[in-house]
């Protein structure tokens, strides 16, 4: 970028120092880390998504180098091209080249970004495939089982090895804030801000909504027990209907109103009252008459007496309360 100065000549703009820069915090490159591990794990989901219809077990035996070939693909158009993973890039970050002797900034080389998909994926995979060459290099026979116990012994010496290097260069991330993964340190990588001179617009909207939804929920958790649904639907009814509509209702309503339960809406099983003119299973109004000592009737909202079983005077009568009402 030119500025022009005094007298209309044009100079240069002083590029990034890196030095200078403001150091990335520990916790903004181990979320990068761990928003790429959350990127390939979504993209082998949607990949295996669609063989869901094939052979069960169809991509187990090359699921060690599809993997590989996938975290392959995610480097060339991400790190590959723009010296950034997709994680760096959501939090404004990107690689810089250590090995540079210049102190401004350096992107990384083919070499480098090569490296760094090497140092990855490789041993993933051999740690997926270790198992599988030994099988192909112990075909039998004495000599093929010292060959093959000699190959265990090396690999897991040198997966404790590389084991023990990742807990030392996470110790050291963690006391100096550089590399966090061994693969960065091996090949000089070291993450810094892509916009330094940007200035961070810390607002706490989200957090604000995220913190007041969930006192909301909490409050209706603990407030929905406490509410008597059924009263209030009694109560709405009481109004709705004016009073003693709903009684008036059961009363006039002809033989439908008889044939179902006040409660559950089905025909009702060994029919009991309680008062009013409306029928109610016995387990209905039992059950709740035990749950609740202030029982009301739930379609005309009158208060609910002692049930009591309803009084068959005609095979197709039902006497409630001296009134005689048909069923057919």
């Amino acid at each position: 970028m030119a500025l022009e100065g005094e007298g209309g000549v044009k100079r240069s703009a002083p590029a990034v120092d890196t030095g200078a820069q403001t150091p990335v915090l520990r916790i903004s490159q181990l979320d990068a880390l761990e928003l790429d591990s959350s990127l390939e794990q979504l993209v082998w989901t949607q990949f295996s998504q669609c063989f869901h219809n094939c052979r069960p077990g169809l991509l187990t035996p090359l699921e060690p180098e599809l993997k590989a070939l996938l975290h392959l693909l995610l480097w060339r158009f991400t790190l590959y091209s723009r010296s950034a993973t997709v994680g760096q890039s959501l939090l404004s970050l990107r690689y810089h080249n250590t090995l540079s002797p210049s102190p401004r900034y350096r992107p990384l080389s083919r070499r480098q970004k090569l490296g760094l998909a090497l140092l990855t994926a490789g041993p993933r995979w051999l740690k997926e495939r270790s198992h599988g060459l030994l099988l192909r290099l112990s075909p039998g026979g004495a000599a093929s089982e010292r060959d093959g116990g000699l190959l265990r012994k090396i690999l897991s010496l040198v997966s404790g090895v590389a084991q023990l290097a990742t807990l030392l260069n996470f110790l050291a991330f963690l006391r100096k804030g550089r590399h966090p993964a061994l693969a960065e340190r091996i090949v000089g990588a070291r993450a810094v801000f892509s916009q330094p001179d940007v200035a961070r617009d810390v607002t706490y909207q989200y957090m604000n909504r995220e913190l007041l939804w969930h006192g909301f929920a909490e409050f209706l958790i603990f407030l929905l027990p406490l509410v008597d649904t059924r009263k209030l639907k009694a109560a709405v009814f009481s109004v709705v209907l004016g009073g003693d509509g709903g009684d008036r209702a059961g009363a006039t309503g002809g033989p439908g109103a008889w044939k179902e339960c006040g409660l559950c809406g089905e025909w009702p099983t060994m029919p009991h009252a309680v008062g009013c003119r409306h029928v109610f299973c016995y387990y209905c109004i039992k059950s709740h008459s035990v749950a609740d000592a202030g029982l009301t009737c739930p379609r005309c909202g009158a208060e609910a007496g002692r049930p009591e079983p309803v009084k068959m005077e005609h095979p197709n009568m039902l006497k409630i309360k001296g009134a005689a009402v048909g069923l057919d």
